[in-house]
């Protein structure tokens, strides 16, 4: 074993492509998706078109990764070496699965472990640990990566415009979003999490095109005078209207140290619903 060599192990909530989970050697723990008769693991067994088109016969439930879930992973990081993990997760104030890891990493005497609650989800959450991943890279040790990834966590921002907020009421993962919002006037609020990692509304928009227009808006501001930033645009079963946002964003695309763009978890997307356009954005820079 390499007593100076980092693993990067995150949750499927963390919304990494495939590719750079592979491009920056990220291990990943599926969280689970239950309906009434069967589980599937976030991703591995079941697709997120899979889960939309079922929503109308039934909302599963979602759950943590399973403890033999975390089990197998961190022994496979042994296995292939590392001395050490840093493990940053979705929000806890979102799901349970960082205090879960935590209690799993103290049960392992034989590699350092350190949890990182990112305070956001989605990419919001997967910018942190690509970012911990490339300051492996850089050769920094365990205790500066920690501090660098934990100092960053109010630099990651992802913003979503929803179709509809049935799916996050159905679910209890409202947060501080007004659940009643005027349904008849059209209002599409835009939702992100705040410092303490719960769901909060940044604007409420009337209408469809204006909200996603507005969600544009929102993140072209974040990042229009920096030069070093990460940029995602992803979607929940609305690659149409996804498309329609990278042409827009394609400028800010462009410039990015990493664009990344996909639909979101299944497990994400039993909560949100059919409909969801996010940006996120990490900026590097402060």
């Amino acid at each position: 074993m390499d007593e100076n060599k980092i693993a990067i192990l995150t949750d499927s909530c963390s919304d990494i492509p495939r590719n750079l989970l592979e491009r920056f050697h990220i291990y990943e723990m599926a969280l689970t998706i239950n309906y009434k008769d069967i589980s599937y693991r976030d991703r591995i067994d079941i697709t997120p078109e899979e889960v939309y088109e079922n929503l109308q016969n039934e909302i599963p439930h979602t759950s943590l990764p399973t403890i033999g879930e975390m089990h197998k992973v961190i022994e496979k990081i042994i296995a292939d070496g590392y001395s050490k993990i840093i493990i940053p997760v979705i929000s806890s104030g979102l799901s349970g699965t960082f205090k879960a890891i935590e209690m799993v990493c103290k049960e392992f005497n034989n590699i350092k472990t350190k949890v990182i609650d990112t305070k956001n989800i989605a990419l919001g959450s997967g910018f942190l640990s690509i970012y911990a991943a490339q300051l492996v890279e850089e050769n920094l040790s365990f205790e500066e990566i920690v501090k660098k990834v934990e100092n960053k966590i109010e630099n990651s921002n992802i913003y979503y415009s929803l179709q509809t907020l049935h799916y996050l009421v159905k679910g209890g993962r409202l947060g501080r979003v007004e659940g009643m919002i005027g349904s008849v006037l059209q209002i599409k609020p835009i939702i992100s999490c705040d410092k303490e990692g719960i769901y909060y509304t940044v604007e409420k928009v009337r209408g469809r095109k204006q909200s996603i227009n507005k969600l544009i808006e929102i993140v072209q501001d974040k990042i229009k005078d920096k030069k070093n930033y990460y940029l995602a645009i992803c979607h929940g079963y609305a690659q149409e209207e996804a498309n329609k946002v990278r042409e827009i964003m394609q400028p800010y695309i462009d410039k990015a140290t990493i664009y990344m763009e996909g639909q979101i978890s299944p497990a994400l997307g039993v909560h949100t619903g059919p409909g969801l356009i996010g940006i996120g954005c990490f900026n590097l820079e402060d």
